[in-house]
């Protein structure tokens, strides 16, 4: 009978919680699940220039407002979760922003000068429909990452220029449709997590062999990957004999066959992804 009641609900709390952080000064918003549309059900948001920490997800909001880089004290944003379809160029010259988490939504693609970020650390891009097609010239411009995630998305390539991120620490790059790695991986030296499952990949750059992949703290997970017979029976031993295996000449001649056009058939198929929630236009 109330049909509409729990939204509108959910709305005036959404107003509430902000009234409350206007008396309190409270410098974090945690506005998750309020059933918000649009950021024009969260009057005078913008003039709050004191906040640190805003939380928008799981709500279904389809628009960021490019009003939001007056925040200019935001260190943390997460809009996982929404229907976003774009994002506005102003985001990236939030002079604070470290963790920005736009997972779980419908980008496919991102505003020019998206690298320009100062001092960002985190991304969280990944349950998206993006591409190395639509990656602006200036996205491994920012020095300062330490974690990307690019999983559940529509890579078939990683740029080059993926080696100019010298602090990342964390590489997510699961559920694509990756066939090769740039040689410029094993540029990432501090890098400790990299994720490459349920990909197209048959062989793997012998420069990820340069990287600590194997200390207590290092994450490598590589599984559901068309490779090729050396490095699928190495990685039947474990992660350590794959990446022992990389170092060996044998490995790199059969790589650089590999990657000349030897590659022994057509690419592996693509994932069906038609289903996909992020594909679904509402």
């Amino acid at each position: 009978m109330n049909q509409c009641l729990p939204v509108n609900a959910k709305v005036s709390k959404a107003k509430k919680v902000l009234d409350e952080a206007r008396e309190t000064h409270n410098r974090e918003l945690d506005l998750v699940d309020k059933g918000l549309v649009s950021f024009e059900e969260l009057p005078g948001l913008f003039n709050m220039s004191n906040i640190t920490r805003l939380t928008l997800s799981h709500n279904k909001i389809t628009l960021i407002n490019p009003g939001i880089a007056n925040l200019l004290n935001l260190e943390i944003l997460n809009l996982s979760n929404n229907q976003l379809t774009e994002l506005p160029v102003s985001l990236s010259s939030m002079p604070k922003l470290r963790i920005l988490n736009v997972s779980i939504n419908k980008l496919d693609n991102l505003p020019r000068g998206f690298g320009a970020f100062p001092v960002l650390e985190v991304l969280d891009l990944s349950y998206n429909n993006l591409s190395e097609q639509v990656l602006p010239g200036n996205f491994f411009g920012m020095e300062t990452l330490r974690a990307l995630y690019l999983g559940d998305n529509d890579f078939e390539y990683i740029p080059k220029e993926l080696g100019q991120l010298k602090n990342l620490q964390i590489l997510g790059l699961r559920d694509n449709d990756l066939m090769e790695l740039p040689r410029e991986i094993g540029e990432l030296m501090r890098l400790r997590e990299l994720h490459i499952q349920n990909n197209r990949l048959q062989v793997l750059p012998p420069e990820v062999a340069q990287l600590d992949l194997l200390s207590n703290k290092s994450v490598m997970k590589m599984e559901e990957n068309p490779w090729v017979n050396p490095i699928a029976e190495q990685y039947l031993l474990g992660i350590s004999h794959v990446i022992e295996y990389l170092k060996t000449e044998t490995y790199k001649i059969i790589y650089n066959r590999h990657m000349q056009g030897g590659r022994g058939g057509p690419p592996p198929p693509k994932a069906d992804k038609s289903k996909k929630a992020s594909r679904i236009r509402a």
